[in-house]
């Protein structure tokens, strides 16, 4: 095992035992439905996470995010007046664990309504069963980075996903006259869940996509490209899987650029050494974190009262999932249930949360809102 590999390791083990401190502080007894976990004056918003290891380094952030808001928000009265308790139910990412989840939401009628389902894989389980008619409740904002995914009445996300954040991020290469990319795939459930997308979203912007998979080792693989191996390079997987990809880039004598989606967190990457020859374009589909937006103020204002955590795009998401939900909730008509939640969300079709808009278009779907920054071959990161 490499020392980066085992970086890696243990980072991800202390984000695990993290997420079970947190998530079991969160939510006591939620896997006992029939015991009440909240007074009858509280409104109960529920927010599925997926701590596996695949997903810790996105999931962590979000839910740090979504918890200021809460916390802000109970601050500043709750809604109309009624405290909110933000449940945060970990599953393994399984669906398994996710059908408990949401069975113990079924049975506490006090919850009003899923907000901020993270990841994306998690998340889109949650939008197949909310499609197949198993659960009835508003899921809003969810961290759905899936383009491709039919939409039903019940879910509202707010983020671009996928395709917007590839077109993106090729946009300002393509006066270079860029025809074809290359795309790496973090994992083997990476490739499998997502390269048929991949390749539809290629094929529609007139790209040649050349995809790298079937060898694992990450550091290895970067090392066997060749001269023919296109020079941008889409990464589909998280941060400590590009960690380990850039490694091997080091002894590459091309220059490569490397083209990585919402899940990669850039101050991450720099804390684990990695990239450093390597310039890595990062799309978010969020403000930039030093944005003077009223919304990005607010977060990190509130992120540096609650918690001793740096500001980050998938902190700031989970902060504006929160947000947008609290302010659907605060016009829902009273008295306040979960099919009155429901009602509300899906008359809601645009809001301005700080500076950030909704706006929900014949697919069901919101967010066209993408940025990006960059993470430099001497460390800085612009943007």
């Amino acid at each position: 095992m490499t020392s980066l590999q085992k970086s890696v390791f243990s980072r991800r083990q202390i984000l695990q035992h993290a997420s079970l401190l947190t998530a079991g502080a969160a939510a006591p007894n939620w896997a006992q439905p029939r015991k009440s976990v909240a007074s009858s004056h509280s409104i109960i918003v529920a927010q599925v996470v997926d701590f596996s290891p695949a997903q810790q380094d996105v999931s962590k952030d979000f839910l740090i995010g979504s918890r200021a808001a809460w916390q802000d928000i109970n601050a500043r009265g709750g809604i109309r007046g009624r405290p909110v308790q933000h449940l945060a139910l970990e599953t393994d990412g399984t669906p398994a664990s996710l059908r408990t989840a949401l069975n113990s939401v079924k049975d506490n009628s006090s919850c009003l309504a899923l907000s901020g389902s993270v990841g994306d894989q998690i998340a889109s389980q949650v939008v197949a069963l909310s499609r197949q008619g198993e659960i009835n409740i508003a899921h809003a904002a969810p961290w759905l980075q899936n383009s491709s995914l039919e939409i039903d009445d019940k879910t509202f996300p707010i983020f671009a996903a996928r395709q917007q954040q590839i077109a993106y991020a090729l946009k300002t290469l393509s006066v270079m006259g860029l025809k074809e990319v290359g795309a790496i795939y973090g994992t083997a459930q990476d490739h499998t869940a997502y390269h048929v997308e991949l390749e539809r979203i290629a094929a529609g912007m007139h790209l040649r996509l050349k995809s790298f998979h079937g060898l694992w080792d990450l550091r290895l693989l970067s090392q066997k490209l060749s001269a023919s191996t296109p020079a941008v390079l889409l990464f589909v997987g998280g941060t400590p899987e590009l960690a380990e990809f850039t490694k091997g880039l080091e002894k590459q004598a091309r220059q490569r650029y490397i083209v990585a989606l919402a899940d990669v967190n850039l101050q991450t990457l720099l804390q684990m050494g990695a990239a450093r020859h390597t310039p890595v374009i990062a799309t978010q589909p969020v403000p930039l974190v030093k944005s003077n937006l009223p919304i990005v103020r607010n977060y990190r204002e509130t992120l540096s009262r609650l918690f001793d955590e740096p500001p980050t795009p998938l902190g700031m998401a989970g902060f504006i999932a929160a947000r947008f939900t609290y302010e659907v909730l605060n016009e829902a008509e009273v008295p306040l249930t979960r099919q009155s939640a429901l009602a509300a969300f899906q008359r809601r079709a645009s809001l301005d949360i700080g500076g950030f808009r909704v706006s929900f278009n014949a697919q069901r779907r919101s967010g066209s809102y993408v940025t990006q920054s960059m993470m430099t071959v001497d460390g800085r990161v612009i943007g």
